[in-house]
């Protein structure tokens, strides 16, 4: 009789959405906290949707697809994949690691061409513009601005803490891709608006926890982990998604597209790529070149060579 339970857990039969999450969000593979937090960000959704306590066992892969649609169906390729990706790993996890019975992401829900858009790169002046706006939050401002001035990864300024700040020598460390932790700088717009964001209500400043945080306090059922959530205000860190919805709804962008055109307007004022690498801190050189391609506004001025000389008398 006391077989029975083991060989039932061992399939996934008394195994709830929940906990299979848990299980593979505290495994190595996710141990880069960027890919945990995005990671536990897209199975966190999808679980609640379906129903936290419902046993793995009995979730159908149609089940999986409608939920995958419902939340991303309408996000750009890019977006879809991605959380599609989370999803898709997680449950192969279950099947293959833990031999638990698990869904599949069902053939339906299948990958979509991410095109290659040719002015991702937005003009010098419209980012200035964007941030000289006033109706724009502090809280939007300064990541748009970090993000621009670092020509960091969206994940890796997100994933900042206000202890890792070196706010004297406008620099921070964060943990890029491959895990190793590198230098992002930041120059004088975001060096101005940086106080100003961990300004407390009282007058005193944030010295521990997320540098950006989210507008409401984490329901228990969604608790994030500790080191995601503010000691001085309870508040959770702001999400990618988030971010990515408001940067659409001001300004009609991608939140890459900062970091893009920061490389871009890099190589338009002529630095060379080895020092546009740096900044960018891509390792491969034509890797590189896809994000500094001249921009329409460089284009254009360099056509004014091929113009009739105008005459002098």
């Amino acid at each position: 009789m006391s077989a029975v339970p083991k060989v039932a857990a061992l399939h996934g039969g008394h195994v709830t959405l929940a906990a299979a999450a848990d299980a593979y969000l505290a495994t190595p593979r996710t141990a880069n906290p960027n890919t945990h937090r995005a990671y536990a960000s897209a199975i966190d959704r999808v679980i609640d949707r379906l129903g936290r306590d419902r046993p793995l066992a009995e979730i159908a892969d149609a089940e999986i697809g409608t939920a995958l649609a419902e939340l991303w169906g309408t996000s750009a390729p890019a977006t879809w994949n991605r959380n599609r990706a989370a999803i898709a790993s997680w449950l192969a996890w279950c099947r293959t690691k833990k031999h638990w019975a698990a869904p599949s992401v069902p053939t339906e829900a299948e990958r979509r061409r991410e095109t290659t858009d040719e002015t991702r790169a937005v003009a010098k002046t419209t980012i200035h513009q964007l941030l000289s706006r006033r109706d724009i939050p502090l809280r939007e401002k300064t990541l748009w601005r970090m993000l621009y001035e670092t020509a960091a990864r969206a994940t890796e300024v997100l994933a900042l803490n206000v202890e890792d700040l070196d706010l004297e020598h406008r620099r921070a460390p964060a943990r890029s891709k491959g895990g190793a932790i590198e230098w992002v700088y930041w120059e004088t717009g975001t060096a101005r608006l940086l106080p100003r964001l961990l300004r407390l209500p009282d007058g005193s400043t944030r010295t521990q926890g997320p540098v950006f945080l989210s507008e409401r306090h984490p329901v228990p059922a969604r608790r994030p982990a500790a080191a995601d959530i503010c000691p001085h205000t309870g508040r959770a860190r702001l999400g990618y998604d988030r971010a990515r919805v408001l940067l659409d709804k001001y300004a009609g962008l991608d939140l890459h597209q900062l970091r893009h055109s920061a490389a871009t307007h890099l190589g338009e004022a002529e630095v060379p790529l080895h020092l546009i690498m740096g900044k960018t801190r891509h390792k491969n050189p034509r890797t590189a070149m896809r994000y500094v391609k001249p921009g329409p506004e460089a284009i254009a001025k360099v056509t004014e060579v091929l113009a009739p000389r105008r005459r002098t008398h």
